[in-house]
């Protein structure tokens, strides 16, 4: 078969778990066989568009289509003239607006077209439910739907997807990223716990799905036993000004930091003592995966998605979801004892690099291109299979 030709396509909202997938997965297709592009909207000047200035060039080409307001589509058009002149052959969507923009393209072109879904929104407000329902209704007729998770293949049978167009490829973090930040910072699990102040962390958007508040809450009561403990907040989102407010008005307020967005994420990662995360609903989160990967204990509420992660006791500690009593103890358990933050860093690691790596992730990414493009036809000989 001739060079196998894919077009990344999402509408950037920041940097953060859908955009850094795209880059976890170019940067560990093949270099042979494969070109992978990517295409990112352009919606104004304050929009972050990191994930395309930091696009691996030798993966392909990246291709900016300007957008007039948040929705333009006139988009379709420039898109359709990406692929007719990069002669692309699938397009895979992330987000609800690349899903409907890139579908529309897809089939004006006559190519295959894939989503990967990376998670639906909390409480969506009425002009953003419309369009997930649009979004939603248009996956029905995708070549292939790819979930991150198995809750989110639940999620897309509840949206009558045919199962015949689901396939499940687990989540995976870049080992290659992880390991190379790892070998510049010359950071080692058996040095934790032996720091005058212990660092415990959280990387993500600030948004009230992910159960902020209750970190802050947490954190709380652990700097009240032992204030020689720091807490770094990494990341932005429409929450942090309630955040803020909020820390401000604790005991602990001046071993709190917000940080914002940051570049050097996993050099941060890299040198805290504990990772919390207090998530109500996740997919398999992205910055739990790269905390176990580069050897941070983590502590979580228990919900699907982290549970497929994390085994209490083993590769983390796990506390009912809301029960801010038992998430602090959970914390404490690993911030006092040495060993079992060893034991479970070292389980996490052998985790992630036996199931969750993106090299395994690209592979079979890239044997699903093939089968839509080598034979479109092919799955619909299966009607009841779910990979």
């Amino acid at each position: 078969m001739q060079n196998l030709n894919v077009l990344q396509f999402i509408t950037p909202t920041g940097f953060y778990g859908a955009e850094r997938w795209v880059l976890a997965l170019a940067n560990n297709m093949e270099r042979h066989g494969i070109t992978c592009d990517l295409a990112v909207t352009k919606e104004g000047d304050t929009q972050d568009l990191t994930v395309a200035k930091v696009y691996p060039r030798d993966a392909g080409q990246v291709h900016y289509l300007e957008m007039t307001g948040r929705f333009d589509l006139r988009a379709i058009k420039k898109l359709c003239r990406v692929i007719r002149e990069r002669n692309i052959h699938v397009i895979h969507t992330h987000g609800y607006k690349s899903d409907i923009i890139g579908f529309l393209a897809a089939k004006r072109t006559g190519i295959a077209c894939v989503s990967t879904p990376h998670g639906f929104p909390f409480k969506p407000g009425l002009k953003l439910a419309t369009f997930l329902r649009i979004s939603s209704f248009t996956l029905r007729y995708f070549d292939a739907v790819v979930p991150l998770s198995e809750e989110l293949v639940l999620d897309i049978a509840a949206l009558r997807i045919p199962d015949y167009k689901t396939r499940y490829i687990c989540n995976g973090v870049d080992l290659k990223e992880i390991d190379q930040v790892l070998r510049e910072l010359k950071v080692a699990p058996q040095i934790r716990g032996q720091k005058a102040t212990k660092a415990i962390g959280y990387i993500g958007r600030l948004i009230p799905l992910k159960g902020l508040g209750d970190l802050l809450s947490v954190f709380e009561g652990l700097y009240n036993k032992s204030p020689n403990l720091a807490l770094q907040m990494i990341g932005d989102g429409p929450q942090r000004a309630e955040l803020e407010k909020q820390a401000a008005a604790q005991k602990s307020h001046n071993a709190i930091s917000f940080l914002g967005f940051r570049s050097d994420r996993l050099e941060l990662l890299a040198n805290l003592d504990l990772f919390v995360m207090t998530s109500s609903s996740e997919g398999i989160p992205r910055c739990l995966m790269e905390a176990m990967a580069v050897g941070v204990p983590v502590v979580a509420y228990d919900i699907p998605g982290v549970d497929q992660l994390v085994t209490h006791g083993e590769t983390g500690m796990l506390a009912p979801l809301g029960d801010k009593a038992a998430l602090e103890l959970c914390c404490l358990e690993v911030l006092e004892n040495p060993e079992l933050a060893l034991k479970l860093v070292n389980n996490a690691r052998r985790l992630i690099e036996e199931r969750y790596s993106a090299a395994r992730m690209a592979k079979e990414y890239h044997s699903l291109f093939k089968e839509l493009v080598g034979d479109p036809k092919k799955s619909t000989n299966h009607p009841d299979q779910v990979i």
